[in-house]
């Protein structure tokens, strides 16, 4: 069973409850995004009546606990609501997820009286957030951040440049990481980061330019620029200079919800490419008939079970705090968003001059799917994780790869 301990740590069980979630997502998916895709492609905007609908149905609530007026759920709940929304629109997937990159790291390392201030507004969706970690210098080395923040009597001064910023633009707060002190050594690189809170109309923040990414359209990131940003000292995220642990967790959760997009991509994909192909006729018979097209759409059944497979395992071990969630996690959305990159480019071939029509939307799949493979650690990152997490479960030390 190496690297893991016994055959139980594969156990997946998948409550009524979680199931019955399903069921109302997938209506909501449905009903609401399924008609409104091409719309969002050619506006690169998602309307404003759909996010209403999600905080009725409680959508920005999931995985924070109901003492914070939150839907509760953990990893798992998450990862079935991110699928089933990213069958049809991945992109207000990231839109809805983006919230807990916020939620997290205040619920996990925060003050009982930050997670009242501001989590208690995400869950019942009074307030968006968001989380400013990358730069233009930093993104998968969290240790690399250049952004400071330095100590003026009870307040803390804020300057910096953010990059890729998911919901920037809507968010009325922003978790944003900060060199506080330098590292004391090369090899300690982690020490000094700190989080803080920073709230929309502190003066100095600035939400500048929407970059223009070739997928998710609809929620695209934006730069965020930090200009002696005055901050209450109480706005410090858990204790100074440790928040490099705050960060990464919040990323090992996050991952998870990212190999679950590709699994709601490959199944939307899979349903579509299905139904084409049995449509499609070619010389006197329907081209699925054909070994050709029929054997590439078993592999991408073959790939989307176990793709999902790895994600419910992930999120499993995320929910009971196993300590080998951390490399599940990498397992999955390595290989989920990977397996949704091959599906999505034999999608597009099934499908002919069809699959690289826009209206279509096959090629949008793909384009999609590379972004998943990047963001929450580019997928040469996971595997860094997975090596590491491999040599020091076989050898008992550290290794590093970089």
């Amino acid at each position: 069973m190496f690297p893991f301990n016994n055959s139980f740590d594969f156990k997946i069980e998948i409550p009524e409850e979680i199931e019955a979630f399903r069921s109302t997502i997938r209506e909501f998916s449905e009903k609401y995004l399924a008609p409104i895709v091409n719309k969002v492609e050619e506006t690169n905007e998602i309307d404003e009546d759909v996010f209403k609908k999600a905080i009725e149905l409680g959508l920005v609530g999931v995985g924070i606990p109901p003492e914070y007026d939150g839907q509760g759920g953990g990893s798992l709940m998450m990862a079935v609501m991110i699928e089933e929304i990213s069958r049809f629109l991945p992109a207000f997937a990231t839109a809805i997820a983006v919230n807990h990159l916020f939620a997290y790291p205040v619920l996990a390392f925060g003050s009982e009286e930050q997670r009242r201030k501001y989590v208690t507004k995400i869950a019942k969706g009074e307030a968006f957030a968001a989380h400013a970690n990358t730069e233009p210098g930093a993104g998968s080395d969290v240790a690399g951040i250049q952004t400071t923040a330095r100590k003026e009597g009870n307040k803390w001064v804020i300057n910096g440049r953010k990059l890729f910023i998911t919901g920037a633009n809507r968010a009325d707060f922003l978790v944003v990481s900060a060199r506080t002190s330098p590292p004391p050594s090369s090899k300690e690189r982690w020490k000094g980061l700190s989080l803080f809170i920073v709230e929309k109309g502190m003066p100095g923040l600035k939400v500048t330019s929407r970059i223009n990414t070739m997928g998710l359209r609809g929620e695209q990131p934006y730069e965020v620029i930090l200009d002696n940003v005055e901050v209450p000292a109480e706005n410090i995220v858990g204790e100074e200079g440790n928040a490099f642990k705050a960060i990464v967790s919040t990323y090992d959760h996050g991952r998870i919800g990212i190999a679950a997009q590709a699994v709601g991509i490959m199944q939307g994909l899979l349903e579509r490419t299905l139904d084409y192909t049995a449509m499609r006729n070619a010389f006197g018979r329907p081209i699925l008939s054909f070994e050709a097209i029929a054997f590439k759409i078993a592999d991408m059944l073959i790939n989307l079970e176990a793709a999902r497979l790895l994600t419910y395992w992930a999120a499993t071990l995320m929910d009971k705090g196993s300590k080998d969630a951390i490399m599940a996690a990498s397992l999955a959305k390595t290989f989920a968003t990977e397996a949704a990159e091959k599906a999505s480019i034999n999608a597009i071939k099934m499908h002919g001059g069809y699959g690289v029509v826009r209206e279509t939307g096959i090629e949008r799949s793909l384009r999609d799917t590379m972004i998943t493979e990047i963001y929450e650690g580019a997928n040469d990152i996971q595997r860094l994780t997975i090596i590491r997490s491999l040599v020091k479960k076989r050898f008992g030390v550290s290794v590093d790869l970089t």
